[in-house]
């Protein structure tokens, strides 16, 4: 389980074409189309919130209506909020281009930064004092 946090989704392609993202949960090793990839769809080209650390493709299109060129990018999300770049396809083949590099993504097991680790009853020994601090030094400003 990560933490939500809000990253910058970047925009590939042209605004005025088709253009999406989302945060993969799941490949579906039998297919070779944008449908293997199971998962959340989420707003492409802005600041969006996600559990991280957790994989994003990311697709858009240049050029015409009648001749799109297309390009898909993986990310993983950090649960500091920064991306990390896996790999970029491009023409028709990307989503079977990407599909081992996603899978493997998925398959390990992505770093958690301390902070981000889910309550521990290990907390209940420390004194609601020091709990109290620990929340104080880490208040923004």
């Amino acid at each position: 389980m990560g933490v939500t946090i809000a990253v910058e989704i970047p925009l590939v392609g042209d605004e005025r074409r088709k253009n999406w993202a989302k945060v993969v949960e799941r490949v579906d090793p039998t297919k070779a189309t944008g449908w293997a990839y199971e998962g959340s769809f989420i707003a492409a080209g802005g600041i969006q919130d996600v559990d991280a650390p957790c994989v994003l493709l990311v697709y858009g299109e240049k050029g015409s209506r009648a001749n799109p060129r297309h390009e898909a990018r993986v990310y993983v999300a950090n649960t500091d909020g920064t991306l990390t770049h896996h790999g970029t396809a491009t023409g028709r083949a990307w989503a079977r281009t990407l599909r081992d590099t996603i899978s493997e993504l998925l398959d390990r097991d992505l770093p958690a930064a301390p902070a981000s680790r889910p309550w521990d009853p290990e907390l209940m020994t420390y004194s609601d004092d020091a709990l109290r601090e620990e929340l104080d030094r880490r208040a923004p400003g």
